[in-house]
């Protein structure tokens, strides 16, 4: 409760009497974004090409400048939606997760340019296109995008780190199979973001000891190629972090 009588004025939110806001270099704040999906077994990243300087007609990843009224989230989502032609629906219903922030003086050549990055993983994204500044934007393999302009090559290796422990400790692996999926549908997800082979019979047994992670789709199942027998099918379970973590084997990181 305020103790001011009504009416009266006081100095909070204020710049304190003689405080020199010049008295400091100026700099600017820009988000980038590590946008994931998995396509064909293969985790992708979401990439632009760059339409100006500094590093025109180089690959990167979506973002830019946070406008001076505007939060790094807000932000985050508007340039996304600019420079990859990604409908608002879309936009508004990823999962933005704040990575770190990135200031080391000279990794802007314009001026001094503090980052906040930003990581997302997408299920079924449509083809982006081009925008604002960008010429292009387009799905890239994960493994193979660069160089990229700045210091993204770096923002992208720790984002790909960042979403590999996601999927140790939360069950959205699942949001990027079918509605109902076979065991090997779902492995084939965290093979492609841990990017390393899992045994199969292994990780069925992860899987399955998981309580709520997955659950069976009574009497239904689907022909995986070869002679087998058809695979059973399962659907998401109730569980958000599962317990026991499903951990990438030791000593083999992505």
């Amino acid at each position: 409760m305020s103790t001011h009588p009504a009416g009266e004025r006081t100095d909070a939110g204020r710049a304190p009497e003689g405080y020199d806001k010049h008295a400091f270099e100026p700099f600017a704040v820009t988000v980038d974004l590590a946008v994931f999906t998995v396509r064909d077994a293969t985790l992708h990243v979401l990439l632009v090409e760059r339409g100006e300087q500094p590093h025109q007609g180089r690959w990167a990843l979506p973002g830019g400048f946070v406008l001076p009224r505007e939060s790094a989230g807000r932000a985050a989502r508007r340039e996304l939606a600019e420079e990859t032609g990604l409908s608002a629906d879309t936009v508004a219903g990823l999962h933005l997760e704040q990575l770190r922030t990135y200031s080391e003086p000279d990794r802007d050549p314009r001026m001094r340019v503090v980052s906040v990055a930003y990581a997302a993983l997408v299920p079924d994204p449509p083809e982006p296109r081009g925008g604002g500044d960008a010429r292009r934007a387009r799905w890239t393999p994960a493994g193979r995008p660069g160089p990229l302009a700045f210091d993204h090559d770096r923002i992208l290796a720790d984002a790909r780190e960042r979403i590999g422990a996601q999927l140790e400790h939360t069950s959205l692996a699942t949001s990027f199979c079918p509605p109902e999926f076979t065991l090997g549908e779902l492995r084939r997800v965290y093979e492609a973001v841990w990017g390393i082979p899992l045994d199969p019979a292994n990780f069925r047994r992860k899987v399955l000891a998981t309580p709520g992670f997955v659950e069976a789709v009574t009497g239904a199942a689907r022909l995986t190629g070869g002679r087998g027998k058809p695979a059973a099918l399962y659907r998401a379970g109730t569980a958000t972090t599962p317990y026991p973590p499903l951990l990438r084997p030791e000593g083999r990181p992505a």
